[in-house]
């Protein structure tokens, strides 16, 4: 029955010499955003739940750069397995472009309209000038990581995830000091609050940005072709549009739908107490979930590898099915410690560190516990469509099972329950949990079908002039 899974040890630990720099730069990520949500919950609930409220097109904007590079992996990857390295080039050039204007253009937004966006997302006239103030400079921070994560991303998946390791590394050590600084106003600095820890973050992308450049400039294994970068050509245009621009549509969709979540959270009778709850819920949810991403991320470069290097249907049909199989387990391991973490030591031992409300801590602790019992299937269906469709090209199929879910079942019973029937955030969270319900046999549908195995590198060419 499991007989998929008989791939031998080197299949294995080709797997885990990929997955584990991608969870440790997964871990870095988010202990940045548990260390700034640790040190602006020192300041009260009122500026961690603004915080959150600000970060919103922040995160949608950072899904818009992950859309770009699952994206581009579906076709580097590829690339990479044929030994295409000036494709790779050119992909890189057009990811660059997009993630360039796009996080322009939302830096710009909340820069000159800070107090108009934030009072589409909240009603709390509290909240609404804190987060006004923090995301008018923590914008243009996104610009300078956007290109970085274009970069970075085209380096896992040619097999090099240190790479992010790194970087990400470099950057969390200086957000953590100039948190320190400037939220706190140590060092000589002005005790800036909120606004410093948006200071904090935009110094600290331009350190990693700086990092970025140095190892482009210097690096051997790959080498960037500047004329190919700014000129990729239309033939690679037209393939990036092809199989790019439905992942990119499809993050930015789920992005702008899991902030509704946020939003709908904002509207709700005690919406302070809630957003600082989910604060703190959401960090630690992501980084029980480092793990489960990392297997995703994985199974989209093995995936697009194992085409790009012309397996048979069938053997990449085992490694698809093997690699959902890694993730449900690992879903099931972490989700059950997370559950029994979320009503024993976690509120009397994390909790108390962030000021949260004893209302607060109650409904953090129901929110973590929704998410416990749900993720071994989530870890399935973020291996199965960012991983395994993904990778296999499927991008339009992959984009329909993950949105649909979303906004057709998740959101209008998330709203219903919460802002029309007001029978408060327990509802909401079953009104989120049915996403994954849905989605999990969609996507079972789609693999079995074995439809998504696609060469997308097929009459590429190498070279234009």
């Amino acid at each position: 029955m499991f007989s998929y899974l008989h791939r031998g040890r080197a299949f294995y630990a080709g797997v885990l010499r990929l997955a584990l720099p991608l969870i440790a730069q997964n871990l870095i990520t988010t202990s940045l955003g548990l260390i700034d949500t640790l040190m602006v919950g020192t300041l009260g609930e009122a500026p961690l739940a603004a915080v959150a409220q600000a970060n919103i097109p922040v995160f949608v904007m950072q899904l818009v750069v992950f859309g770009l590079q699952s994206g581009s992996s579906v076709l580097i990857s590829q690339f990479w397995g044929k030994g295409d390295t000036d494709s790779i080039n050119r992909v890189m050039g057009i990811g660059c472009y997009v993630a360039g204007a796009v996080s322009t253009l939302f830096a710009l937004t909340m820069f000159f309209f800070p107090q108009e966006l934030m009072g589409l997302l909240t009603d709390n006239d509290e909240l609404i000038p804190l987060a006004a103030g923090y995301a008018r400079i923590v914008g243009f921070s996104y610009i300078l990581n956007s290109i970085t994560g274009v970069y970075v991303g085209a380096h896992r998946s040619m097999e090099n995830p240190k790479l992010g390791l790194i970087i990400f590394a470099v950057s969390m050590c200086a957000n953590t000091l100039l948190n320190w600084v400037f939220i706190f106003g140590n060092l000589g600095a002005p005790a800036l609050g909120v606004v410093g820890a948006a200071v904090a973050t935009l110094a600290s992308r331009v350190l990693e940005f700086t990092v970025m450049v140095l190892y482009a400039l210097f690096n051997r294994r790959f080498t960037l072709r500047f004329p190919l970068l700014l000129r990729p050509g239309s033939a690679l245009v037209g393939k990036f549009i092809r199989y790019s621009s439905p992942v990119v549509c499809n993050e930015t969709l789920w992005g702008l739908g899991t902030s509704m979540y946020k939003v709908i959270m904002g509207h709700m009778a005690g919406s302070t107490e809630i957003l600082a709850a989910r604060a703190l819920a959401g960090n630690i949810e992501d980084i029980c979930s480092v793990a489960i991403f990392a297997v995703a991320a994985t199974s989209s470069i093995v995936i697009g590898r194992e085409i790009g290097q012309g397996r048979d249907s069938a053997t990449v049909y085992d490694v698809g099915k093997a690699m959902d199989t890694l993730a449900l387990a690992c879903g099931l391991v972490l989700g059950t410690f997370l559950t029994v973490s979320a009503w024993t030591w976690l509120p009397t031992a994390v909790y108390p560190i962030f000021s949260l409300s004893p209302q607060a801590s109650s409904i953090a602790s129901m929110m973590l516990s929704f998410t416990g019992v749900f993720l071994a299937l989530r870890s399935f269906n973020s291996a199965n469509i960012v991983g395994v469709l993904r990778g296999g090209g499927d991008v339009r199929a992959a984009a329909v099972i993950d949105i649909t879910p979303l906004w057709l079942v998740a959101i209008p019973l998330s709203a219903l329950f919460g802002l029309v029937l007001r029978w408060g955030i327990f509802w909401v969270y079953v009104g989120i949990v049915s996403e994954q319900v849905v989605k999990f046999f969609l996507g079972m549908w789609r693999l079995r079908s074995g439809a998504w195995i696609n060469d997308v590198t097929r009459s590429a060419p190498s070279r234009e002039s």
